[in-house]
């Protein structure tokens, strides 16, 4: 069996401009983003390795916050998904797969979770 490192962000809610519908359209849409990045890892972790060990976090965070670009206005959530997924492959080389999945929470009735997951892994390796 093969150590693998995923690192993860769930349940992280973010307004988006997402839809195509006309009630849709023109004003954010609450959707739920759940991040998960499997990362090229070293060997160890001892109690004193420093962040650049891994990643941080807060990267991941950003691509479903700040890092969508402001006042653009995505059709499908798929788009969202895979805006996310290549701000990640672009941040750093160890990412060797990220997935997310998009919830959009307008469209919940009764707690259901309607919406996609994306997984793209980076060309030519294969998945953890």
């Amino acid at each position: 069996m093969t150590d693998s490192l995923i690192l993860e962000v769930a349940n992280l809610e973010s307004d988006v401009l997402t839809g195509i519908y006309s009630e849709e359209t023109g004003r954010p849409q609450p959707l739920r983003i759940t991040m998960r990045v499997g990362l090229k890892h070293q060997d160890r972790y001892t109690p004193d390795c420093p962040l650049a060990a891994s990643k941080n976090y807060m990267d991941l965070k950003f691509a479903a916050t700040e890092g969508l670009p402001k006042g653009v206005h995505f059709k499908l959530i798929e788009a969202v998904a895979d805006h996310i997924i290549e701000t990640l492959l672009l941040q750093d080389e160890r990412v060797m797969w990220v997935e997310v999945k998009i919830v959009k929470l307008a469209i919940s009735e009764n707690g259901e979770e309607i919406g996609i997951t994306l997984k793209r892994e980076r060309r030519g390796v294969a998945f953890a």
